[in-house]
């Protein structure tokens, strides 16, 4: 099994920025990329950003230029850097583990609210 747990979400203004974490644990050898993922109010949950384990990465049209996602394999951990952010990127932002084998995995959630 995989766990992840979200952290870093909160309450910014409009134009502001926050760094979202998930920290990894557990049956990690199998996991071949690593995303971020976002559900608003009455929405669908939707795709922001990907990195995978040779470091390639993808964006939402939605987010390029404004988000990046790394990761620190050192200390098992994958970031969201969100600058410039939008009342409309107000949504429960969820990471996730691509498996090779076997399901994918979620975390919990973490709440971004961007709001003046």
């Amino acid at each position: 099994q995989v766990q992840l747990v979200e952290s870093g979400g909160g309450l910014v203004q409009p134009g502001g920025s926050l760094r979202l974490s998930c920290a990894v644990s557990g049956s990690i050898s199998s996991i071949y990329a690593m995303g971020w993922y976002r559900q608003a109010p009455g929405k669908q949950r939707e795709f922001v950003t990907i990195i995978t384990i040779d470091g390639s990465t993808n964006y939402a049209d939605s987010v390029k230029g404004r988000f990046t996602i790394s990761r620190d394999s050192a200390k098992n951990t994958v970031y969201l850097q969100m600058n410039s952010l939008k009342p409309e990127d107000t949504a429960l932002y969820y990471c996730k583990a691509f498996k090779r084998i076997g399901v994918d995995y979620w975390g919990q959630g973490t709440q971004v609210t961007v709001s003046s």
